[in-house]
């Protein structure tokens, strides 16, 4: 059964009524009401939020976590019986226990329709990387404390790793958290830089130095900081995504209670690699719909513009655009799908140790991807392809957006190099000659 736009590659091959292993009846459902949610509350938001607000509605994001999508989100690839509803479903009459990462994989894509990360990423992308070390890491009594207020949507928590000079170098941030002489609080010290969502955050979950020296992998905790007294917020202005919420954090002299560690002290920077590599299948995700986006609005505008008394689609150079355009996106999606699969059908710890190399290169290869595609596609618009609002809006946003898919959660360049640098490891204690 077709699903969605009738657009050439618009839309996933299983939603073109192409047999699919990866998909069943429960995943169709799930698509089907993410998409009436999308409709209903975000599809044509993005240019009253990204140009004329620069923030996203409250109110939005309430009814997200009212109807389920925040706990979804909040927990990725396998959600806590616990946090379901009443009826034991999440969200769109899925059970908790059919929910599986391809479930997770279909609500990033459907947020992400109307062609703005700014949109999607500023409802929820401190959560879907910020609440996960608290679920996977932290202790009991910190998921109680914490939880229930952000899946309820009563409070939000993003990610603060980046700072102003460790960015892709983690080993050397130098955020200082010291523990008190009476053990009950560690003071915080420092500033952290590009936070997403740290304008709306009541939680940052942080990555900061208990001990040892900037460049020591060792001796780097998470902690839940509050925001609380002596943290200061500023925004900052990047050249898309303006509704993310990117922020400039310092913490000052900031009290946090002991018992908001996560995990144990000084091993925090192997929670924060195994955390990077859901973000980055994540942001491949949005990153593989706003291609997917351009297609859409490329084909469709080559369908009706007439130049030289012809549809653009009927030119041989248009044609060879837009193949181009559509083939990498298809073997990109085949690409994205074996990884999930992969991810799911191996232990957590055996998922972060095999996989994180070609999670590193899809991650790349979906950044590079996008920018030749949107290029591309606003070739095929011209000047409406360069234009803010219009006919070519969606395409001229991406555009912008691009370095927000292809530098977050890891560089094109570092992401390459270590993706090559993971799997010769692999091989090599596999036994491989090299």
């Amino acid at each position: 059964m077709t699903f969605g736009s009738l657009v050439p590659f618009a839309e996933p091959a299983h939603c073109r009524d192409l047999p699919s292993p990866y998909y069943n009846e429960s995943h169709d459902r799930l698509r089907k009401a993410a998409r009436a949610w999308a409709e209903e509350h975000i599809m044509d938001v993005a240019y009253e939020w990204e140009e004329e607000k620069k923030s996203v509605d409250p109110a939005v994001y309430q009814q997200a976590a009212k109807d389920g999508i925040v706990t979804c989100l909040a927990f990725g690839t396998k959600i806590p019986k616990k946090w379901a509803k009443p009826d034991g479903t999440v969200f769109g009459g899925v059970k908790v226990e059919e929910w599986d990462g391809f479930h997770d994989a279909i609500l990033i894509d459907e947020l992400h329709r109307n062609g703005s990360l700014g949109v999607g990423q500023g409802l929820f992308g401190g959560l879907q990387i910020g609440c996960p070390p608290i679920y996977h890491f932290g202790s009991q009594e910190l998921q109680d404390r914490v939880l229930p207020d952000i899946l309820s949507g009563k409070k939000r928590v993003c990610l603060a790793i980046t700072e102003p000079n460790a960015g892709s170098d983690v080993k050397n941030l130098s955020t200082e958290a010291k523990l008190s002489e009476d053990g009950k609080h560690f003071i915080v010290n420092g500033t952290k830089k590009w936070i997403t969502n740290g304008i709306y955050s009541d939680y940052f979950t942080a990555a900061v130095r208990t001990s040892g020296k900037a460049g020591d992998p060792h001796g780097i905790s998470f902690l839940l900081i509050p925001n609380t007294e002596g943290v200061t917020r500023r925004r900052m202005y990047m050249s898309g995504q303006h509704c993310a919420g990117t922020t400039f954090l310092s913490f000052e002299d900031v009290k946090v209670p002991a018992e908001n560690l996560i995990g144990e002290k000084d091993k925090g920077f192997k929670m924060i690699m195994t955390n990077f590599n859901h973000e980055r299948v994540m942001v491949s995700l949005v990153g593989h719909r706003l291609a997917r986006v351009c297609i859409e609005d490329a084909f469709a505008h080559a369908s009706r513009r007439v130049v030289f008394k012809k549809k653009l689609l009927e030119s041989e150079v248009i044609r060879n655009k837009l193949a181009h355009m559509s083939r990498v996106v298809e073997a990109q999606q085949a690409w994205i799908e074996s990884i999930i699969y992969a991810s799911q059908n191996l232990s957590h710890e055996e998922g972060n140790k095999r996989l994180g190399g070609i999670t590193a290169l899809l991650k790349a290869h979906v950044s590079i991807t996008l920018e030749l595609v949107a290029r591309e596609a606003v070739q095929v618009f011209g000047g409406l392809g360069h234009t803010r609002g219009g006919v070519g809006e969606r395409v001229e946003r991406i555009r912008r957006d691009v370095k927000g898919v292809a530098i977050p959660g890891g560089s094109e360049e570092i992401m390459l190099d270590y993706g090559v640098r993971s799997e010769v490891k692999l091989a090599l204690g596999l036994g491989a000659k090299m």
